[in-house]
C-alpha cells in the first residue's frame, strides 16, 4: 500500500489544492493532507479551521484523510508510513523550490519520494494569498475555492457572501 503524504497550510484550501488532492488519491492507495501547523507565515485561519475547511471540501475523496502535524515535513512523513510526498507546481519558482527541497528530504529521509504535480491551468493563477486579498475586498472567488471556504472567507472579513 503506497501512502502520500501532501503537507501545506492550506489558509484556505483552494480547487487548486484540490485538484492536486483529487489526482493524487487516483494514483496511491491513501492520501494523508498535512495541514501545517505551525508555518512561519501569518494565517487567517487557525489550524483547526483549517483542517475543518479542507475535510468538508474533500469528502468525496473516499481515500483521503486531513490531520494537522508540526515538525519536520519529511520525518513526519516517515512517521505515518508515507513513502511520498505530494507537490503541486504553478510556475518555474515552485519547481526550484521544491527541487532544493527534494535533495534536502533525500537526505534526511531517503525512502521518502517527491512526487509533483502540474497544476491543472485553470488553477495556475490561484493562490490562497491573492484569494484572501479580493475577498477582502469583497470579490468574487466563488470559482476558486470550494463553497464552505468562500462563505468561512467572506465571514473573516465581515463581508456578505457575493451573489450570482
Amino acid at each position: 500500500m503506497v501512502v502520500a503524504f501532501y503537507p501545506g497550510s492550506f489558509d484556505p484550501v483552494t480547487v487548486g489544492h484540490l485538484d492536486i488532492t483529487a489526482r493524487a488519491s487516483a494514483l496511491f492507495d491513501e492520501v494523508v493532507v498535512g495541514v501545517y501547523d505551525t508555518p512561519s507565515k501569518s494565517l487567517l485561519f487557525t489550524t483547526n479551521e483549517r483542517v475543518e475547511l479542507f475535510e468538508k471540501a474533500c469528502r468525496h475523496l473516499p481515500n483521503v484523510r486531513v490531520i494537522k502535524y508540526s515538525g519536520l515535513t519529511v520525518r513526519y512523513a516517515r512517521e505515518i508510513g508515507a513513502g511520498v510526498i505530494v507537490r503541486g507546481l504553478r510556475s518555474g519558482f515552485d519547481f526550484e523550490y521544491e527541487f532544493e527541497m527534494a535533495f534536502m528530504n533525500r537526505k534526511l529521509e531517503p525512502d521518502v519520494d517527491l512526487v509533483c504535480f502540474m497544476t491543472s491551468q485553470d488553477y495556475m493563477f490561484v493562490s490562497a494569498s491573492l484569494l484572501k486579498e479580493v475577498a477582502k475586498l469583497g470579490g468574487d472567488i466563488r470559482e476558486m475555492v470550494p463553497t464552505n471556504v468562500a462563505e468561512a472567507l467572506y465571514a473573516k472579513f465581515g463581508n456578505p457572501v457575493v451573489e450570482g
